[in-house]
């Protein structure tokens, strides 16, 4: 039995980090969307192995324990102490990696999803999320999909209500950012501004796009090299001028993103953004 399932990509609304954890990890405060651009997994359940097989048509990505993918799978079949009669996955790539998309995140959520509807379609989804969790920060939320406010290392999750339609230009730089260094790089006290999270929610809770474009935060920007903020906030610029309603940096970066109501200004935008090395994508929440 082969399933064929969707894994999105998120963005951050908001990122604040409220503490220093005695474990070393950081205490977040996000609302985070998904959004229509998504890796594709093929999942083969019951291929005899008793294996978990990994592939991916971008050979940059690790193709073993070290995947996330692979990490999901492995913790399902132990934590449902359910006997692995081999399972193939295939990633197909088209989240940009190292982007703050959560693409890793996305694909082992997906994992999850396909393996709990082939061996345990009772499992409910917040034993589902409980297992993400042990997989990656993000895969909980990547298991529920859709608006939420994530607190914690990103497990504890409330459901919001949904972004209101809209374009999403997304533009990635050709450069990656690694999310354990720009964490090194966070003093608290010198974190000067952060996300007003409750306004963030309220502008939900409204339906007002114009309001949760005016509400956008990023800790993250703070923390940036002169190098990585010239080109991330040359981004940001290109994308206002051209009519973005908002323009942040997701997660950890360095992906910008920019929110348009008319869809002319959003392919001024993207023609504007061209070149570079940079990757963009037009997409919309989900």
């Amino acid at each position: 039995m082969t399933y064929t399932i969707p894994a999105h990509g998120k963005l951050n609304l908001t990122l604040d980090i409220v503490a220093k954890r005695p474990d070393g990890y950081h205490d977040l405060e996000m609302v985070m969307q998904s959004v229509a651009l998504h890796d594709v997994i093929h999942l083969t359940c019951g291929t005899g192995t008793g294996e978990i097989a990994l592939s991916c048509d971008d050979e940059r990505l690790p193709c073993n324990e070290k995947n996330i993918a692979y990490k999901a799978a492995a913790v399902f079949f132990a934590d449902t102490a359910i006997p692995c009669d081999g399972v193939d996955i295939h990633i197909e790539k088209r989240i940009p990696m190292e982007a703050g998309m959560a693409g890793g995140s996305a694909d082992g959520a997906a994992v999850l999803r396909g393996l709990c509807a082939h061996y345990a379609p009772d499992l409910s989804l917040e034993t589902l999320e409980t297992m993400g969790a042990k997989v990656g920060s993000d895969v909980a939320f990547c298991v529920r999909e859709g608006t939420a406010l994530a607190q914690g290392r990103g497990e504890r999750l409330a459901t919001l209500p949904p972004m209101p339609a809209c374009h999403l230009l997304i533009c990635k730089p050709e450069f990656g950012l690694s999310t354990p260094a720009l964490f090194g790089r966070v003093r608290l006290e010198k974190l000067t501004v952060r996300p007003d999270t409750t306004a963030m929610i309220q502008a939900l809770e409204q339906q007002n796009l114009p309001h949760i474009a005016q509400h956008l935060g990023n800790v993250f920007e703070q923390v940036l090299s002169p190098e990585e903020g010239a080109e991330i906030f040359a981004i940001k610029a290109t994308m206002a001028v051209h009519g973005a309603l908002g323009v942040l940096m997701t997660g950890s970066g360095p992906t910008v993103f920019g929110i348009f109501k008319e869809e002319t200004a959003l392919k001024e935008g993207k023609t504007a953004l061209e070149g570079n090395g940079r990757q963009i994508f037009i997409t919309t929440p989900v």
